[in-house]
């Protein structure tokens, strides 16, 4: 995924990603970096500081273990000190990114195995087709051949959204009338997939989390009825959580690792609210992969996730040189 991918969504100016994402993620960055100024001006590293700046981390919602963690290895290094603010966020980006760094893993299809089977589950709302979406026009325009499953099929406007990405992406979408057996659209889907010689099928699914026993009676047969066709399928569940809903992630993971076998995170709408510290509580607890970040609408505001990137941007602070950039 890269900034020269275009979306009808956005003018013709194009921003880096860095830019866009700090953008994004600038009511996170404020909320921390004014708490951490208030605390750190002209005052040494004690422990009424230091609990002021856990308390400041837990607000952004970096979470309390992780929070705790964080304030215990700045005091290792730092106790007793006078310290700057900018000072107190780069070593906490730097601890933030080395969290995060073993989870930021990409999602590419594995060409030994095709089609490669994505299940996408979430919560309604949380941009779960969006996201299918903009997968599917990255990899078409890349020349790979995918095929889309519009497995919500109580959801009258995601199936016709899917339909949407479909014909922008010029791929097909394979959808039943509204309240179809989910299952079994995964199954024509995965069937047509393979007829097709199909490189990727992305599967849609219901999130509808009222009533849990249902969605997830469903959400395992879909499983089941895809291993009929190929007992590796699928090759990547992955969960889309939308950051604005902060900790209360942490209960999504929970609840759709119970009903399938989650195998990375996908994390939407990180420019929607001050929550942005919720991926390293995420990375910190779970340790699943994060294929990719949105802070937007447009088709560039998902992109591969960057603990680095990431971890700066949270803290306020500038892009680190890379070592291709100096000169």
């Amino acid at each position: 995924m890269t900034d020269t991918d275009t979306s009808p969504t956005n003018g013709p100016e194009k921003k880096g990603w860095f830019r866009r994402l700090r953008e994004g993620l600038s009511r996170s960055s404020s909320k921390l970096s004014d708490g951490i100024t208030s605390i750190f001006t002209k005052r040494k590293l004690d422990d009424e500081a230091l609990e002021e700046l856990e308390e400041v981390l837990i607000a952004g919602d970096i979470g309390p273990t992780t929070a705790a963690k964080m304030t215990a290895e700045l005091a290792r290094t730092r106790f007793g000190k006078d310290v700057e603010p900018e000072e107190v966020r780069s070593v906490l980006a730097d601890q933030a990114a080395a969290i995060l760094a073993p989870v930021a893993q990409p999602l590419e299809p594995d060409p030994a195995k095709r089609p490669f089977v994505v299940l996408m589950v979430g919560v309604n709302g949380t941009g779960k087709t969006t996201t299918i979406g903009k997968f599917a026009k990255r990899w078409s325009d890349r020349g790979l051949s995918v095929v889309l499953a519009a497995g919500d099929t109580f959801r009258a406007a995601a199936v016709e959204q899917l339909k949407v990405w479909g014909e922008r992406s010029n791929v097909p979408v394979v959808a039943k009338e509204i309240g179809a057996d989910a299952a079994g659209l995964a199954y024509d889907a995965l069937d047509k997939a393979r007829r097709d010689d199909a490189d990727v099928l992305m599967i849609d699914t219901a999130g509808r989390l009222q009533n849990k026993d249902n969605l997830m009676a469903e959400l395992q047969k879909v499983v089941r009825v895809i291993k009929k066709l190929d007992e590796t399928a699928p090759h990547a569940t992955i969960l889309v959580l939308d950051a604005t809903t902060g900790q209360n992630a942490h209960s999504q993971v929970e609840v759709f690792k119970e009903m399938v076998n989650i195998s990375g995170l996908i994390v939407t709408k990180l420019d929607g609210s001050a929550r942005g510290g919720v991926l390293v509580s995420l990375a910190e607890k779970y340790g699943l992969p994060v294929h990719a970040i949105g802070v937007g609408e447009g088709i560039e505001d998902l992109q591969p996730f960057d603990a680095g990137q990431f971890a700066r941007s949270l803290m306020g602070l500038a892009p680190e040189a890379r070592p291709e950039n100096r000169p």
